[in-house]
């Protein structure tokens, strides 16, 4: 008997507890820390999804793969207003993108990472901004993104002139030449 996966978004106009709370449990799993739970995940992601008031095809969302019920695999975008080089734009965040442990290896992160991206290629948004680590560049490289060399800094920080990005390598996608130089200001914390 073969495993069907599904594919599901969770979005503001159509979320449901249980995919949260199964998605909360994968990032639970695969990124433990003291005092995050998955009730408390929920909560910080209905707030999240419950406070954006930007236009429809922004909206915040999740894709959570499934299979027999089971959460195995999950990326999230954020829609981030960011200036970038000279202007203000709208960029999604790539966020909290993780396979179940047990799962790796099977193609699920791609799976994911595509559904987001997604949002790029039919033109939601010109472009997603995010961290990773130097082990997984190789990964988001394949799917069509590019090292950011641009200075990135969060002009609402306490240190304004630090970056906000907690990882080593910063990513854009899609790499398209028209890529601006200049410094980018997240306007906010890292994600």
């Amino acid at each position: 008997m073969a495993c069907v996966m599904q594919m599901e978004e969770i979005s503001p106009e159509a979320v449901e507890h249980g995919q949260l709370l199964a998605a909360a449990e994968l990032l639970c799993q695969v990124w433990p820390k003291p005092g995050r739970t998955p009730e408390s995940r929920v909560e910080a992601a209905l707030s999240e999804l419950r406070a954006y008031d930007g236009p429809h095809n922004q909206r915040p969302r999740s894709f959570l793969l499934r299979e027999q019920g089971k959460a195995i695999a999950h990326a999230s975008i954020v829609s981030r207003e960011i200036i970038l080089g000279s202007e203000r734009v709208v960029v999604a965040g790539l966020a909290r993108v993780c396979t179940a442990p047990e799962q790796r290896g099977r193609g699920l992160g791609e799976l994911v990472v595509r559904a987001a991206f997604e949002t790029i290629d039919r033109g939601d948004f010109p472009w997603a901004l995010f961290q990773t680590n130097t082990s997984v560049r190789p990964f988001y490289e394949r799917l069509g993104s590019a090292l950011v060399e641009n200075r990135i800094v969060n002009s609402r920080g306490d240190d304004s002139e630090a970056n906000p990005f907690w990882d080593e390598v910063v990513l854009r996608y899609p790499n398209r030449p028209d890529w601006p130089a200049g410094t980018i200001d997240l306007l906010g914390p890292g994600y």
